[in-house]
């Protein structure tokens, strides 16, 4: 009883002090959003040279669809240990040692002698960056006041198309450049061929960022009240009853993201997909689709974080689900269309339109999380979310590379590409009705707890 009264004492007077001022607050955000970018080049940029690759090691495409799900079938089973994690040690350190250990594991990447050394290295990279984003949406949730958090989490979020755009430019040029030169030569690497220089060249530079966390300074941590109906505690068991005892509105709202990360993550293929169908090459992809994603991308996200948070101060109580559902209904179509048309072109400018679908999304996820999420079991309810929509997500790229070489041919990569927002769409929609009733009803008792 004592312990429990003294845990309550404490929490109310860390839920009494200030926020963070704005710059200090928008400070952290920005360096947290420059790592995420950091790691979304390391995690996107293998997609762009799977052609290398295939060659090099004699793939199939059922190979590289179980390679490039290397990454999340790691990403969020490690993730429920930093979420654990996060909501105890301090989370700076753990970011910066995450940052050091994907760099290193991306330079692994570009050493690898075969496929199960490549395999090994690209979990590596998803050990690093699951400690990311549950510290991130942690540190955030103690930066901001609930009816601000969109910005900053959207900001945050933009660096997921600023990192596609950023390795589609990079690996394209490196690509073009040492294919125009031949091989490359790096101290204490040797001769590298295209796709192993471009690698090691991309990780590197994350090592120094790692330094640079290490002399940051982390918010303070706020739990908000709440009453024991809505959560007991701040343990494992506790996030995990938490959930379980709201499980319909979990599985219909994280289902939604679900689909999402199963389409970002087939779209790997699209590179080859786009040389296979249509003769565009790797370089020139990387290039139209890096300057596309970094046209759209960030301006889509901070877009719908500021309505996100204009909604919420007018009163709309569910504003963040209603854009996610928005963004549910742009994404599932225009990930199948540009399959089937005739020229790249019209295909490409399709797609353009799916990524401001993926972007909202994937920009108000968490935001709509946070929600209906209380802020003692935040960080493992966020690592949960992320082993959910990662193991989820994987199952994208393994599925168009069974349908490509089990089911329509190899030749006929875009119908495998084309079948799986079909098949991760459906259930979602059909609870959607039933989430959006609970994720309301859940809102009020969270409300209520918190007065």
């Amino acid at each position: 009883m004592s312990d429990a009264g003294t845990s309550d004492t404490g929490e109310a007077g860390s839920a009494d002090k200030p926020y963070p001022s704005a710059t200090a607050g928008w400070f952290l955000v920005v360096m947290l959003t420059i790592a995420y970018i950091f790691s979304f080049v390391d995690r996107y940029i293998l997609g762009l040279l799977i052609e290398p690759i295939k060659a090099e090691f004699e793939l199939s495409d059922r190979s590289i669809g179980w390679l490039l799900s290397a990454f999340t079938l790691v990403y969020g089973f490690v993730g429920i240990f930093m979420g654990w994690l996060i909501d105890r040690g301090k989370r700076i350190w753990i970011v910066s040692i995450g940052v050091a250990l994907w760099s290193a594991a991306t330079v692994a990447t570009g050493t690898a002698k075969n496929f199960v050394q490549l395999f090994a290295a690209r979990m590596g990279v998803g050990v690093g960056e699951a400690t990311l984003s549950p510290a991130t949406f942690s540190m955030i949730g103690d930066s901001f006041p609930e009816e601000e958090r969109g910005k900053p989490i959207a900001f945050y979020s933009s660096a997921l198309p600023i990192g596609a755009g950023l390795a589609s430019l990079l690996s394209g040029a490196i690509i073009a450049w040492t294919a125009a030169s031949g091989s490359q030569s790096l101290p204490f690497f040797g001769e590298l061929s295209p796709w192993r220089f471009t690698l090691i060249i991309v990780g590197l530079p994350g090592l120094a960022l790692a330094i640079l966390f290490l002399f940051l300074k982390e918010p303070v941590r706020r739990p908000a009240p709440a009453s024991e109906e809505v959560i007991g505690g701040s343990g494992f068991l506790d996030a995990l009853t938490y959930v379980w005892r709201n499980k319909l509105l979990y599985m219909g709202f994280v289902l939604i993201i679900c689909c999402m990360t199963a389409i970002a993550y087939s779209q790997g293929f699209l590179a080859p997909t786009f040389e296979r169908t249509w003769g565009w090459s790797p370089q020139f992809y990387a290039t139209v689709n890096g300057v596309a994603l970094l046209i759209i991308g960030p301006a889509n996200m901070l877009i719908m974080g500021t309505i996100s948070d204009w909604w919420t101060k007018k009163g709309v109580k569910d504003a963040s689900l209603r854009i996610l559902y928005v963004g549910f209904f742009i994404m599932v179509p225009t990930a199948s269309l540009p399959l089937f048309m005739p020229t790249a072109e019209l295909a490409f400018a399709i797609l353009c339109i799916n990524t401001i679908g993926i972007g909202i999304v994937s920009a108000i996820g968490v935001t709509s999380l946070l929600v209906i999420t209380p802020a003692q079991i935040r960080g493992q309810v966020v690592a949960l979310y992320y082993l959910a929509i990662s193991w989820f997500g994987s199952l994208g790229p393994i599925a168009v590379g069974e349908l490509s070489s089990g089911v329509f041919g190899e030749d006929n990569l875009r119908y495998a590409v084309a079948t799986v927002p079909i098949i991760f769409a459906i259930i979602p929609l059909l609870m959607m009705p039933l989430t959006r009733r609970l994720y309301r009803r859940q809102m009020e008792l969270l409300g209520g707890a918190s007065k």
